[in-house]
């Protein structure tokens, strides 16, 4: 089964501040961004997917606000391939509110994003809603890496600083985004460490150099098993992650570099995601 553990949609005008749109552009490498994704926008990019996570992101310190019902009305208008996480600002929701409102909607996980919303990893807030997800048995998808923001503070950003989170709460299933880029010794050896903390390769094909190195480095630490395939889409898409991922040995060609084999490809491209985050039944 294939499935994009990392998508997002939101609509703009309406969820996401000019200035987000703006910094997003001005580091889009020459393309301006449609980042305009309505559902049936997003359906229509997700159909070589059989399943698909899909959030949006609340950070009002970088200008976004993404309800957490138009998520959830349109995983429910698609169960059978959409799986919706809500969100929650832990520096600025009312958290208690935000995290019944999630489960009351029956989102299947939680995204967070402490550099989007100017909040340390281990601050008693974001605690509180790590012993919420862990006790209602909600994945956590979390953006711990560098971001275009530039007001996002990158000291909030390094994925170490969740091993004091997966230590709390060992039972807590966590996914950080993108191999928490540019830290991604920091990620592997994390979740080396901990048996349910994962990561994703999501957007990091256009980094060829550092992306071949980053999953050869996964493979020498013996955790490619534990990286899940994503697009983060509509940054990129699905069948740009996949292309990218066939061709990773393009480096290794005619020297002794070290190689990805074609099983080790594909066992990322069809990772076993919906086991991972116990969403079988999702």
């Amino acid at each position: 089964m294939l499935v994009d553990c990392h998508s997002h949609v939101w609509a703009y005008p309406g969820h996401l501040s000019d200035d987000f749109v703006n910094e997003a552009n001005a580091r889009s490498r020459g393309h301006k961004l449609d980042l305009h994704i309505p559902p049936e926008k997003h359906l229509k990019a997700m159909a070589g997917v059989d399943k698909v996570i899909v959030f949006g992101l609340r950070a009002r310190h970088s200008g976004l606000a993404v309800p957490n019902d138009y998520i959830s009305n349109y995983a429910n208008e698609h169960p059978e391939k959409v799986i919706g996480f809500g969100a929650i600002d832990p520096a600025t929701d009312p958290i208690e509110e935000m995290l019944d409102e999630i489960v009351d909607l029956k989102l299947k996980g939680v995204k967070l994003g402490p550099i989007y919303q100017n909040i340390h990893p281990t601050d008693p807030r974001m605690m509180h809603v790590y012993a919420f997800c862990e006790a209602h048995h909600l994945p956590i998808m979390i953006h711990q890496g560098a971001t275009f923001i530039r007001t996002g503070p990158l000291k909030y950003a390094f994925p170490i600083q969740l091993e004091d989170v997966a230590i709390a709460f060992p039972e807590l299933r966590m996914i950080i985004a993108h191999l928490g880029h540019p830290w991604v010794a920091e990620t592997l050896v994390l979740i080396r460490k901990h048996p349910h903390v994962y990561s994703d390769i999501s957007a990091l094909h256009y980094r060829p150099w550092q992306f071949y190195n980053s999953l050869i480095l996964a493979k020498e630490y013996g955790v490619l098993d534990k990286i899940l395939f994503g697009s983060d889409y509509p940054f990129t898409t699905p069948e740009a992650q996949i292309e990218g991922l066939r061709n990773i040995n393009h480096f290794a060609e005619g020297t002794n570099l070290p190689r990805l084999s074609e099983e080790q490809i594909e066992g990322l491209i069809y990772s076993p995601t919906l086991k991972c985050l116990g969403l079988d039944g999702a």
